[in-house]
């Protein structure tokens, strides 16, 4: 066990590595917020770059300072989408700047487990797996939906921001759709996505002992179990393939979009 947590864990820092050497540019230094992070800077398979400054993901804001949402209005974050459930969000509403559109897209999200529950799933083992699987799929088109509505219709002056409370694993999902339809690759996407195991490590270290404790799992299972590794990605993609035969048919279907507004997306987002 411990042999495979090592291997693991090397894995996972040595694709975040790569997205990691650009955190100067990328993260965003609030002292309200972790993993507040732009999107912008990764290349495409067709030779062109992700813009900065349009799009950017986050964890939870309800802690922002005055200076952080100031720095999020002269950035010009005033849409946010938010994929938190309802109780999620009233028990830590966002602090966002005055006059932003602000959409709350719930979907799946308030079926999310409780402490009790996640402690049963970690015990039983694949607790991710099991996540990033048939409810992921379940739920992608009505959660994401409101966010690439947002992507295709914000002013090209502003930009877009969308988060939930750990900004790993349905901001995650979210983000590797969206980079997905700007013709970045997979590796790329992956780097993203297991980043976050590195900007929430003091947020993750301090939820590893009570888990542990909960459940009779040392630290470093729980660690090993709540790691997010590529094969989730991977398992996500796959299963909107299985249930749509591709990526671009679950867009289509679910998302409403299409070439059309791929083109639309690529040429506002990418240069």
């Amino acid at each position: 066990m411990k042999k495979t947590i090592i291997a693991i864990a090397l894995l996972v820092q040595t694709l975040a590595s790569a997205q990691l050497t650009d955190s100067i540019k990328r993260l965003v230094p609030l002292k309200g917020a972790l993993n507040f992070r732009d999107v912008g800077g990764y290349k495409t398979t067709d030779g062109k770059e992700v813009v900065w400054g349009k799009v950017y993901r986050s964890a939870g804001i309800d802690k922002l300072t005055n200076e952080d949402v100031a720095l999020l209005d002269k950035k010009g974050i005033h849409t946010v989408v938010d994929f938190r459930g309802v109780a999620e969000s009233k028990a830590a509403p966002d602090r966002l700047p005055q006059n932003t559109d602000y959409t709350l897209s719930p979907a799946g999200s308030d079926s999310i487990p409780n402490p009790a529950q996640m402690v049963k799933l970690l015990k039983e083992g694949g607790f991710l797996e099991k996540f990033y699987g048939t409810d992921a799929v379940k739920y992608s088109g009505d959660r994401f939906r409101p966010l690439f509505v947002k992507l295709l219709t914000t002013d090209t002056k502003e930009a877009v921001m969308y988060h939930c409370t750990g900004g790993r694993d349905r901001t995650g999902m979210a983000t590797a759709l969206f980079l997905y339809t700007l013709n970045v690759p997979e590796k790329t996407i992956e780097e993203d996505y297991v980043a976050s195991n590195v900007y929430l490590k003091k947020m993750n270290k301090g939820m590893m002992a009570p888990l542990a404790k909960m459940s009779g799992l040392t630290e470093a299972q729980i660690e090993n179990e709540m790691a997010l590794k590529p094969e989730l990605i991977r398992s996500f993609f796959a299963g909107l393939k299985t249930k749509y035969g591709s990526i671009d048919n679950f867009l289509q279907q679910e998302m409403g979009i299409g070439p059309k507004e791929i083109n639309i997306l690529r040429k506002k987002y990418t240069k």
